[in-house]
């Protein structure tokens, strides 16, 4: 197990270092920032030039690759170009992106492999069909449309929550942006334990178990259960990041100042290192959680080795 660890962890290391380089490359190779920080006006070629080196931006876009990853090493993501420290940004903005992405894994789980199972054991009856249909139903609608929709019902028709959310960002205040934001991931995470449920229900140990006079209960969560939950437990592991990275619209629709609105502002300003920052650690968030999914496998399924 923990050579296993040791060389998923060495695995990380290239592939951290050829996102950020297209990440980087990408977003410093396709527009001039410092035009961008005068807007329409056009800078003045010193001043312009003083800038560019100030950031760095007068060397080749690989040395200042290299001066950036130097940089993150030692903690430092680099100055917006409003003057503040990208890393005050993050402190201020994960942490709300965070909970929020904690209510949303919350509801996708229970609701999502609740009703996965519920409609495997059931496959082909009426609560089966229902449940295809609403989710199918609910993959197809935008994430906007659902979010102005459920913040008009319940916010400002009815006023059972607050319609936007405050600076805080307390846990009370983020379900339902939390349920907007994990509708759809719900949605997949229900057909797809319905459909693992369902295949492995017809497995030869679940009907030794059956046979062995086991409680259906028991078959069920012990046995059934953490067989069909690899799949599922692959797709969330991944979905971490994408919660986190794609919370864009539910946070403007929700006045949500977390990562997809500074990424927003970052993209709308054009303002490099916020965006570079806030996506390298994106990044690492993915691979962080890619990591414990494979860590995961082998507990949910004994069969599993590490070699």
């Amino acid at each position: 197990m923990g050579r296993y660890v040791i060389r998923r962890l060495l695995q990380m290391i290239p592939v951290f270092i050829g996102s950020t380089f297209l990440i980087f490359f990408m977003v410093y190779a396709l527009g001039d920032p410092v035009a961008a920080l005068f807007g329409d006006k056009a800078p003045d070629p010193a001043t312009a030039a003083r800038i560019r080196k100030d950031l760095y931006l007068d060397q080749p876009l690989w040395k200042q690759y290299l001066h950036y990853m130097g940089q993150i090493f030692q903690g430092d993501f680099g100055t917006a170009f409003n003057g503040q420290s990208v890393t005050d940004l993050m402190a201020s903005a994960f942490p709300v992106t965070l909970r929020l992405t904690i209510v949303a894994i919350f509801f996708e789980i229970v609701i999502g492999i609740t009703l996965g199972v519920i409609t495997g054991l059931r496959r082909g009856k009426s609560i089966d069909t229902s449940v295809l249909v609403l989710t199918l139903v609910v993959i197809s609608v935008p994430t906007f449309v659902t979010g102005y929709l459920l913040q008009y019902v319940f916010g400002v028709k009815w006023g059972w929550v607050r319609p936007t959310v405050s600076p805080d960002a307390p846990f009370n205040e983020l379900i339902l942006p939390g349920i907007v934001l994990a509708l759809v991931s719900l949605a997949y995470v229900t057909r797809l334990s319905r459909t693992s449920i369902a295949e492995n229900a017809k497995a030869d140990y679940v009907r030794t178990a059956t046979a062995k006079g086991l409680p259906r209960h028991r078959v069920v969560t012990r046995h059934l259960l953490r067989n069909s939950l690899i799949p599922v437990v692959t797709f969330i592991g991944t979905d971490i990041g994408a919660l986190m990275g794609g919370a864009i619209v539910t946070e403007r629709i929700f006045n949500i100042h977390g990562v997809g609105y500074q990424l927003y502002q970052g993209i709308l300003r054009n303002n490099s290192p916020t965006v570079v920052g806030f996506v390298t650690i994106l990044v690492i968030v993915f691979l962080l959680a890619n990591l414990l999914v494979d860590l995961l496998y082998a507990v949910l399924d004994p069969r599993i080795r590490y070699a």
